[in-house]
């Protein structure tokens, strides 16, 4: 595990504690930005050994214009999450840019409109 004295200062204060199975891309999804930005934010940290327990530091939270969301379970879709609420598919992958409609993650928060 890495040593915490040295880790850099996480400006978000927003962390992921890894767990069994976690990779940068998983955390990207459930979170809502990019590998590339976790990379930014944890540039000590090896991607692909990440340690269980290991702090990563998240950017800071993104906002929902209408502050409702949608918690994902498992079998939903962004498709049927719009059918769903009303709206459509664009107007959710509009909301949610770094979502991966392909991998959503059961306890994933959607951004819907208001």
């Amino acid at each position: 595990m890495p040593d915490s004295t040295n880790q850099i200062p996480c400006h978000s204060g927003r962390f992921w504690i890894v767990k069994p199975g976690d990779t940068f891309n998983i955390i990207a999804s459930f979170v809502g930005t990019t590998i590339a930005e976790l990379k930014r934010l944890n540039p000590g940290s090896d991607p692909a050994n990440l340690q269980i327990g290991q702090q990563i530091c998240l950017p800071p939270e993104k906002v929902c214009p209408s502050g409702v969301f949608w918690l994902v379970s498992k079998g939903d879709t962004l498709y049927t999450i719009a059918l769903a609420t009303g709206t459509t598919l664009e107007k959710l992958l509009e909301l949610n840019p770094y979502v991966d409609p392909l991998k959503l993650l059961p306890g994933q928060t959607i951004c819907l409109p208001g």
